[in-house]
């Protein structure tokens, strides 16, 4: 038996319903944001997306990611397979990319054919991709003593795939792709903690150990073999704004480090500042001024032991 009261709450449920669904489509609500018209090309595919960085993976480490049964018999084949899938969703995400960046709508045959250039001209970048990564996983193997080998290091090591999904990333935003390779960059903050700006210049040999907390900025540049731990910033130390007082996009702000530099956790290095070749930075600093090649900073307990103070003989 339908009572007054249920037949009530149906009322309000349609009443509610219907305005939350009047209000949420009125797109003048939301006018600051671009939306497909429904005829154009859509928004970039995060599944797509995260697709393309299995894909990646797998054509740089054949085995370790994408399919297991990969062996040296019928890699041509899987290869062959795993480059036809990219090529064909990287085109249609760079495009979707390019259409979104520029605010709307895109003459869609040229789009289409500066997109699929884009991807083929990303798609031959990938065995200098390889030789980087798997420097960068013998420099990790290398620079960690718990690590057993190097296959551990590709299997296992978050900072290796965080490496590599900004190495991708760091390609398509050179190629002038939009969106995409910010969305590739912050897929692996989400899996790993480590969020590397893909605007960022880094050497081969990068090792990221541990990782967790790691945010490396978009102007950052970073020589060969270097060390990271985990906690480690280099980030800006201020914005210069324009007369309406937005910050002025674009500038370089962020650390330049050298060759063979270790950076220990959870130290913070800030503004355009240089750190020599074979620095080593040591761990829970605060470094806004420059570091000569060979220096090393440390901290050692003052003799207040509620506090700790930078050991100033090793600070230019």
């Amino acid at each position: 038996m339908i009572t007054d009261s249920s037949c009530g709450a149906g009322r309000r449920y349609d009443e509610v319903l219907g305005s939350a669904g009047r209000l949420l489509a009125d797109t003048s609500a939301i006018d600051a944001l671009w939306l497909s018209d429904g005829g154009g090309q859509p928004l970039p595919s995060a599944s797509d997306i995260k697709r393309i960085i299995g894909l990646c993976r797998a054509l740089v480490f054949p085995g370790f990611f994408g399919d297991a049964e990969a062996t040296e018999r019928n890699l041509a084949f899987h290869v062959g397979l795993w480059l036809e899938e990219l090529h064909s969703l990287l085109s249609v995400q760079i495009a979707a990319g390019i259409c979104f960046g520029s605010g709307g709508c895109y003459p869609l045959d040229k789009l289409r054919e500066r997109a699929t250039d884009i991807a083929t001209s990303f798609i031959s970048t990938l065995p200098r991709l390889r030789k980087v990564l798997m420097a960068d996983a013998a420099a990790t193997f290398r620079g960690d003593p718990a690590a057993s080998s190097v296959n551990e290091v590709v299997f296992c090591y978050p900072g290796l795939k965080a490496t590599a999904n900004y190495r991708v990333a760091h390609e398509l935003h050179e190629l002038g792709v939009p969106v995409v390779p910010r969305m590739i960059t912050e897929m692996a903050h989400s899996e790993t903690g480590i969020d590397i700006h893909p605007g960022a210049t880094i050497g081969e040999g990068l090792m990221i150990d541990h990782g967790t907390g790691v945010v490396i900025g978009a102007t950052a540049v970073i020589g060969r073999d270097v060390r990271i731990y985990q906690g480690v910033t280099l980030g800006a130390r201020s914005f210069p704004t324009d007369e309406e007082g937005n910050a002025i996009k674009g500038l370089p702000r962020h650390p330049v480090i050298g060759n063979g530099v270790v950076i220990y956790s959870n130290s913070t290095l800030l503004g355009r500042i240089t750190v020599g070749d074979g620095a080593v930075i040591g761990g829970n600093l605060w470094v806004t001024t420059d570091v000569a090649p060979g220096e090393r900073i440390i901290q050692s307990p003052s003799s207040d032991k509620t506090q700790q103070a930078i050991n100033k003989t090793n600070i230019r």
